[in-house]
């Protein structure tokens, strides 16, 4: 083949590799329906004292479930109650920590050294607004933005609602939650506490963000964006390039990927005013094309009061854990 057919061929081949992925990673419709291989299990924990309003949910490398609560009706801020629990995977409460530092819970991780990472959303009586740096028996080790303070301008945040671990160990933090501010981003930071780079903007465009509520990371270190209010999860590579937006996993308040490369979505808001055609649940498919394999309807009692479960995690054995914050309680579905 001469050189110039050669070249040409390559190209075709390149152009029809592009377009075959651009359509792998293509937003479908909602879906509204598919096999559902779970049952769930009922009084499946233990813990010291009734939880709070939770959505912070987490499952470690040892298969322990982290959960962050706001310790009450009334918010952390003025309670001597601890919001942070570590669970073993039969639901025996094995620590109870973190009393004093917070107003309002949101996200939780745990990286690979067993250090936990709490985002408090809120400010209130000179707490909130800040991620927070545990080590595993709760110790305090670092403290990321402005105790009390929410705003735009350096180490201050707005409204963080999410953090999650990359593959070196640096922290992905998302800020945004129902704000005026108009500053909703993505932030990496070293396990030190430096930041290392910040992307996304405010806004409706691709690669924006409207409403962030919840961040988890896949094993290539793809970055996915629960952008509520958009009714999408935005994908991101490591360094801050978007990749594509899916909407067919609902209005996504909680977002997880797990180590197979599923990935898990809680939809505790849909209805035909903030998102038509999408119903509430949990979604479950593939971060290879972004289609939805299986889902979830609400648990028995769902109403306004009550919505579905917003958090969620997955264990090594498929289990998932969703956090209910009006309802109070963590839910387990198992295969």
């Amino acid at each position: 083949m001469r050189s110039g057919q050669l070249k040409l061929a390559l190209a075709l081949l390149a152009s029809v590799a592009v377009t075959a992925e651009a359509r792998a990673q293509a937003s479908y419709p909602c879906v509204n329906d598919g096999p559902d291989p779970y049952h769930q299990m009922t009084n499946w924990m233990q813990t010291p004292r009734p939880l709070g309003p939770v959505n912070a949910v987490t499952v470690d490398a040892r298969d322990n479930v982290w959960l962050f609560d706001r310790c009450g009706a009334q918010g952390c801020s003025e309670s001597t109650e601890s919001p942070i629990f570590e669970l073993s995977a039969n639901g025996k409460t094995m620590k109870n920590f973190g009393a004093g530092e917070f107003a309002s819970a949101h996200g939780v991780a745990v990286d690979k050294d067993g250090n936990v990472w709490a985002a408090d959303f809120q400010a209130k009586n000179g707490k909130g607004e800040q991620v927070i740096k545990f080590s595993p028996d709760g110790k305090v080790l670092l403290k990321l933005g402005t105790a009390g303070k929410q705003g735009t301008g350096p180490g201050e945040f707005n409204q963080p609602t999410g953090v999650a671990v990359l593959s070196n160990g640096d922290i992905v933090m998302i800020e945004g939650h129902g704000s005026k501010l108009n500053k909703s981003d993505v932030n990496i930071y070293t396990k030190g506490g430096k930041l290392v780079r910040t992307f996304a903007s405010h806004g409706t465009g691709d690669g924006q963000l409207t409403e962030p509520h919840s961040v988890a990371v896949d094993a290539q270190d793809r970055i996915y964006v629960a952008d509520r209010t958009s009714n999408r999860i935005n994908v991101y590579d490591k360094d801050g390039k978007f990749l594509h937006s899916w909407k067919q996993f609902g209005r996504p308040s909680g977002v997880f990927v797990d180590k197979n490369g599923l990935i898990y979505v809680a939809d505790s808001q849909s209805d035909e005013k903030t998102n038509p055609g999408c119903k509430m649940g949990i979604r479950i498919g593939s971060v290879k094309d972004g289609k939805v394999m299986y889902y979830i309807a609400p648990p028995a009692g769902t109403n306004d009061k009550t919505p579905p479960p917003e958090g969620i995690a997955v264990d090594s054995h498929g289990d998932i854990y969703a956090a209910a914050v009006q309802r109070q309680e963590i839910l387990k579905y198992v295969k």
